[in-house]
Formats: C-alpha cells, sequence, structure tokens
C-alpha cells in the first residue's frame, strides 16, 4: 500500500505545482511590480514581491483544499471591503511611485528592510485581489476533486511551489535582460507602471462602490 499511497501524494503535489503556475501566471499588479524591482533593485526584491505573492496564494489554497466554510464564507462576505482596500492600498502604491526617480540596479544589493517590504507589498496585494480568492476556489473545486487532509496539505505545498517557480522565472527572466534598458528607460516604465496600478486601483475602487451599492459587479481584477 505505501508505494500507491507515496504515487498518490506525488500525483497531487505535481498536480497542484501546475495549478500554481496557473494562478500565478496572469500579469497584473504583481507581476508588474515584480518587473520594476526586479530592475531597479536587483533580482532578490522582484523574488521577494513574487514569495509574499505566493504565500497569499498558499493561504487561500489551504482554506480552499481543507474546505474551511466559515472562512470562506467570511471571505466571500467581506469581498466589498476587500475591493476597496486594495484600491486605495495600489492608488498609493501608484501615486508614490510615479513621482519617484529610480536607477537601474548596479550592486544587485537589498537591505533585509527592502526584502521584508517588498515581501509585505507582495503579499497584501495578492491577498485583497478578489479575483485571487475566488480563482483559486474555481481552480481547486474544478481540477481537486475530494482530497484527505494530507492531499489537501500535499496540493497546497504544490500550489505554493508552483506559485513560486512561476515568480523565479519571471524575476530571472528580466533579471537576464535588463542590461538592454538605461536609466531614463527604466524612469518612463516605472511611470508607465504607475499609470497602470493607478488605472487597476481606481477600477477596485470602482467595484467595490458598486458592491456596495448592491448592484452587479462588472469585472474582477487580474493579479
Amino acid at each position: 500500500m505505501q508505494p500507491f499511497f507515496l504515487f498518490d501524494e506525488i500525483s497531487v503535489f505535481l498536480r497542484g505545482l501546475v495549478l500554481g503556475v496557473v494562478i500565478a501566471a496572469p500579469v497584473g499588479p504583481v507581476g508588474i511590480l515584480c518587473i520594476r524591482r526586479t530592475l531597479e533593485r536587483g533580482i532578490f526584491a522582484g523574488l521577494a514581491t513574487g514569495f509574499g505573492a505566493a504565500v497569499a496564494d498558499a493561504i487561500f489554497a489551504a482554506i480552499a483544499a481543507f474546505g474551511v466554510t466559515a472562512a470562506l464564507s467570511l471571505l466571500t462576505g467581506l469581498e466589498k471591503e476587500i475591493r476597496l482596500f486594495g484600491g486605495f492600498f495600489l492608488m498609493v502604491m501608484a501615486i508614490r511611485m510615479f513621482f519617484q526617480k529610480i536607477e537601474l540596479a548596479r550592486a544587485h544589493v537589498v537591505s533585509a528592510a527592502g526584502l521584508i517590504k517588498a515581501f509585505i507589498a507582495g503579499f497584501i496585494i495578492t491577498i485583497t485581489n478578489p479575483l485571487t480568492i475566488i480563482g483559486i476556489l474555481a481552480v481547486i473545486a474544478t481540477f481537486a476533486g475530494h482530497l484527505s487532509y494530507v492531499q489537501a496539505a500535499t496540493l497546497t505545498g504544490g500550489i505554493f511551489c508552483g506559485s513560486l517557480a512561476w515568480w523565479l522565472m519571471l524575476g530571472g527572466g528580466v533579471f537576464l535582460i535588463r542590461h538592454h534598458f538605461t536609466d531614463g528607460a527604466l524612469n518612463w516604465v516605472n511611470r508607465g507602471t504607475a499609470i497602470l496600478l493607478l488605472i487597476l486601483a481606481i477600477w477596485a475602487i470602482f467595484t467595490g462602490v458598486v458592491a456596495f451599492l448592491g448592484m452587479p459587479v462588472p469585472g474582477l481584477l487580474p493579479k
């Protein structure tokens, strides 16, 4: 029985690995921020941002995989508040980013405080995005099926590793082509990123207000 049990766990982990990449891959605020920080502060800052997103993905994956009904009901009930909080958080970040002059990373050294800030930003943006909640629930409900506690833990670990693998590929890819950017080009990328994040923030706030008014929400944000 032991070989079959091990085979099942490997199968569940690989399934989670694929699902983690699927969940993380759509380019949204975290992806943009990961690219920008990799160019400005080096690969570790970019990866710290992605690591924060991967932890948030794993939290929602665990809730969905273990079927914590009360937690799911609470998260669904707070969707309007989540939209508004996430939107205002993105707006403050976008405004700060737009007026900040940056330079291309030279030594690729970032302080521990900088890494923690990057991690927190990636975590908060992901965990306050309703699409993260709804998307993970939908993906696990569709592809995971009924799971035991051990399988749920294995699937959660696979999703975390898959999400983290995506951020490693994205950050590593951007790091490899960073020499094609100048400081001037990077500042244009920074302003463009800020404008896009501001648009996403306004959309999140708008949909939150619409939801508060009891009207149909027109759409969801990418991650």
